[in-house]
């Protein structure tokens, strides 16, 4: 913070945009020349590196208390300082061992998202081109200081904030910062004093790209005073909000907290009231609190997390945090950037006009493409036209494409570059076009000119190319080129054809071209561009990623509402959610403008109806998100660039790019794309639901049975029976037997049709309130049926122990039954095959096993106090046990959830017409 300090009273609030360079200069102490050796060190000594500060990743020990502050955790923790208390040591023990255990698997999961995360972070260039003490010097980035001079060509990344002083041909991708995936044209005049940052073309930011041309400046800002840093200091002002499972979980454990609590002092009181000791009393009370607790929910969680970030990594979805697992399948609405996120960010042409006729450009297989006249192919040959067109873009381009084994690769402006690939998909090979055609001379692309040209010789006859923004060529020209032959310029038929592109959100470029009267000398000097014959119109845009409409349409299905939060421009951006199915061609399309000037109440209502959201800040992305979050949206956003890290952080989930993300938009989000494919996010919102049913399943699993306990220790307290079940002998029945089974329900597969469910209301608990009821019925069941055992075997036997190893085997049986019934909340135990979930088949043969020889084994027994079973008992506890399928089926039958249907999510979204507030939420 004193290196900020210290910049901020040398350089108050400069305007650089609008100061001439020279006075720059002598702002910054600088000039022409660079600094000096000693002026470097100074100033380095100072201002800090050039570096944005990183956060370090959490150390061992943060993570190992991580896993401790579950309210879960915290109650299993008090239940083992009483059973050291009450010198239980043998419960402690075991306790102590589930608590290592459910830390051990949180610990390795979470540093193994932490690592994946970290090795794909990669942002700033680690070289800088300046020049110090009037020479030429590579340096590495972070050594950079205020008034170094910089110079940048094509491919380099800013390293630092730049006021130009000189440019050729300077192209930039600020779509890091802006989101807008077109290249920023840069010159070095003085702009005015009010020009917004986003305009300001003189200056160059920490991050973007070079795409094309070369430049020079002065470095203004490093570090954390750069653009970037703004941006990235902003996320330590955004705190992490708590997700939907902490909510659950949260809510969960106070439940559960008070009903031991309840429980406890009910059996205290009742015992007491009996004319019982309060010290066995108060054993009787732990040994219940012990029977409250599902210890196994912890560790069962931490598994069933694990597994779905297992899955969901095989999907291209890294998880750096569990509970990002789950809130996914929760998500009511994905704010996503357009750029590289719903598009491929990259310049594809779509459309040609030419010859009076709108063409289509299709790419095809192996590299190949057509060209389409009303849907239909026709080949290159038969559109001379058109040919002469894309020959035309190829000699006026300083751009390069290779042919890859899976594509093309380029390299220069994006623009430039789409052409060449277009070319080359129909067949014109940019090299062997530039072979025939030998250059005379050219003129490069300049903004200021708005146009590109060449000559050429072919065929001993020297042709003008020339191509550039269409109103520039179309001065130019005076007749207009047919395929047979030169027709008057139509200025009407062509302005329609510019219109018509320009409404699909293309960005268009015209083309024309001309045979030279007399063969040039050599060398000779570009002509005066006049008389040209106009070829026609090409227009590009970058295009939605493949199947990015249908994941839209599945997202639509499973009542997920999907926005455009983008930097581009208005237009773009509706052309494109057209595209995509998000909003009409005449949908309203919300601007950063018109957000700045509504209230919070205001932008409540806009993003409550409105689709798309264009020339959007960074701090406006925010209020987005936290405007939906105000009306109880679960939020996922999606993003890549710097611009999206706040809006990250204070999403419920933030999803970031895996390959073209920045380090600050990964350390901002929740999950990382490996392929950058917003498909892949359907995918991870089916693995969040599968994972939620099965986290659903086993706490179901785990508190009916842990209900069925409570409820036969109070009623055998009550009838002033001995105590049914020893403490030890609960911890075994929650952690080994229901252990293995509920770890074993983490790898249930999914139901067909998980994603064309309802999202969960953000109010609804871990369990709902059928589970509820069905947790009720399950647990009178199942505690009236192992209470009626042990009275049985009690009066019949005698013996106590006896009569308690039969009460534990008795739930041991039902746990076996009721695990079936926990598979689904809506299928019946019969339709779902024991063999599906193999893993659930083996782990509870293993739990009846387990307990069968704990029977006979003798440290088991001495521990558990058990003894073994007569074959009489075992015939009368599988029919007993049996009962709870019974029940469960009859709750199910009665109570069976309505069936899912397409879109039936509770919110339908129906694109606006002209002029209408945009889609609207209805139901």
């Amino acid at each position: 913070m004193a290196e900020r300090s210290a910049i901020a009273q040398d350089y108050p609030a400069a305007d650089w945009h609008a100061l001439p360079s020279e006075a720059v200069a002598e702002l910054l102490s600088t000039s022409e020349h660079g600094l000096s050796p000693e002026s470097v060190a100074a100033r380095l000594a100072r201002y800090g590196p050039n570096q944005l500060p990183e956060a370090p990743p959490p150390s061992d020990l943060e993570l190992i208390l991580h896993q401790f502050r579950s309210p879960l955790v915290l109650i299993l923790m008090a239940a083992g300082v009483a059973t050291i208390v009450l010198g239980k040591y043998v419960d402690t023990a075991v306790i102590a061992a589930v608590l290592v255990i459910n830390a051990t698997v949180g610990f390795i999961q979470e540093r193994r998202a932490e690592r994946a995360a970290r090795a794909l972070m990669r942002l700033l260039t680690p070289h800088a081109r300046v020049v110090r003490n009037g020479q030429e010097r590579d340096i590495e980035s972070v050594d950079l200081v205020p008034g170094d001079v910089v110079l940048l060509e094509s491919g380099m990344r800013v390293p630092a904030d730049l006021r130009l002083t000189s440019t050729t041909a300077l192209q930039i991708d600020e779509s890091l910062l802006t989101g807008e995936s077109i290249p920023v044209a840069k010159q070095a005049g003085v702009l005015a004093a009010e020009v917004p940052a986003t305009d300001r073309t003189n200056l160059a930011y920490l991050g973007t790209i070079v795409v094309s041309g070369r430049g020079r400046g002065y470095v203004v800002a490093t570090g954390e005073r750069t653009q970037l840093g703004a941006i990235a200091a902003s996320l330590r002002d955004t705190g992490t909000t708590a997700n939907p499972l902490e909510i659950r979980l949260k809510r969960f454990s106070r439940v559960i907290g008070i009903a031991v609590g309840i429980a406890a002092a009910i059996a205290f009181v009742i015992g007491v009231l009996l004319g019982e000791s309060p010290t066995d009393m108060f054993l009787v009370a732990v040994a219940l609190a012990v029977a409250s607790i599902p210890e196994g929910l912890p560790i069962a969680f931490t598994i069933t997390l694990a597994l779905g970030v297992q899955r969901m990594a095989r999907r291209n979805a890294i998880i750096r945090r569990l509970p990002a697992v789950e809130t996914l399948g929760s998500t009511t609405v994905i704010g996503s950037d357009k750029t590289g996120t719903l598009t491929e960010n990259r310049m594809t042409v779509q459309q040609i006009w030419a010859n009076g006729r709108h063409f289509q450009v299709a790419a095809g297989e192996n590299l190949t493409g057509e060209l389409l006249a009303d849907g239909i192919p026709t080949p290159l040959v038969e559109q001379p036209t058109v040919a002469q067109l894309l020959i035309t873009a190829i000699l006026t381009n300083e751009a390069e494409v290779y042919r890859t084994h899976d594509g093309f690769a380029t390299q220069g402006d994006p623009t430039e570059a789409a052409l060449l690939v277009a070319a080359a998909r129909l067949g014109l090979e940019p090299e062997q076009v530039r072979d025939r055609y030998d250059l005379l001379t050219d003129l490069p692309f300049e903004p200021e000119r708005q146009y590109s040209a060449s000559v050429r010789l072919h065929d001993g006859a020297a042709w003008l190319f020339v191509k550039g923004a269409p109103e520039r060529i179309l001065a130019m020209c005076d007749a207009q080129a047919r395929d047979d032959g030169l027709a008057p310029l139509d200025l009407g038929e062509v302005h329609a054809a510019l219109d018509a592109m320009a409404a699909d959100g293309l960005r268009v470029l015209g083309f024309a071209s001309v045979r030279l009267p007399h063969p040039p000398p050599t060398e000779m000097p570009l002509p005066e561009l006049r008389g040209l014959h106009f070829l026609g119109l090409a227009g590009m845009m970058d295009p939605p990623r493949p199947g990015v409409r249908e994941a839209i349409a599945n997202c639509r299905d499973a009542g997920i509402r999907v926005i455009m939060i983008t930097g581009d421009h208005a237009v773009t951006a509706r052309a494109i959610g057209a595209q995509l199915g998000l909003a009409g061609r005449d949908a309203l399309v919300v601007t950063g403008t018109q957000l700045a000037a509504m209230s919070d109440a205001e932008l409540d209502e806009v993003v409550r109806r409105a689709s798309i959201f264009a020339r959007v800040s960074p701090d406006q992305k925010l209020r987005i998100v936290q405007a939906l979050r105000r009306r109880g949206e679960v939020v996922a956003v999606t993003g890549d660039g710097v611009n999206d890290a706040p809006a990250l952080r204070a999403a419920d989930i933030g999803i970031a790019m895996g390959k073209s993300g920045t380090d600050v938009a990964r350390e901002a989000s929740s999950m990382i794309l490996a392929d950058d494919n917003f498909v892949s996010i359907v995918a991870a919102v089916e693995e969040g639901r599968i994972t939620f049913d099965n986290l659903r399943n086993v706490t179901f699993f785990l508190v009916s049975t842990g209900a069925a306990t409570v409820l036969a220790i109070l009623t055998a307290l009550t009838l002033r029976w001995p105590i049914p079940f020893l403490p030890t002998q609960l911890i075994w029945l929650n952690v080994v037997t229901n252990g293995l089974q509920d770890v074993a329900l983490a790898f249930e597969p999914g139901e067909r049709g998980v994603l064309r469910r309802r999202p969960r209301p953000r109010t609804e608990g871990l369990l709902s309130r059928t589970l509820w009821e069905r947790t009720i019925v399950a647990g009178i069941v199942m505690g009236i049926g192992t209470l009626a055992m042990f009275w049985w075997e009690l009066n019949q036997s005698g013996s106590l122990t006896q009569a308690q190893t039969v009460a534990l085997t008795t739930m041991v049986i039902f746990q076996m039954f009721q695990v079936g019934n926990s598979r689904s909340e809506r299928l019946s135990v019969f339709q779902k095959s024991p063999f599906s979930n193999p893993f659930l088949f083996i782990a509870t043969t293993a739990a009846l096993l387990i307990h069968i020889a704990a029977l006979y084994f003798p440290p088991t027994q001495f521990v558990l106090r058990v003894e073994p079973i007569s074959l009489d008992a075992w015939l009368r506890i599988i029919p007993v046990a049996a009962t709870i399928i019974v029940a469960m089926e009859i709750h199910k039958l009665i109570r069976r959830p309505r069936p899912d249907r397409p879109g039936s999510g509770g919110r339908r979204f129906v694109p606006a017409a002209v002029g209408s507030p945009g889609p609207a939420q209805t139901g």
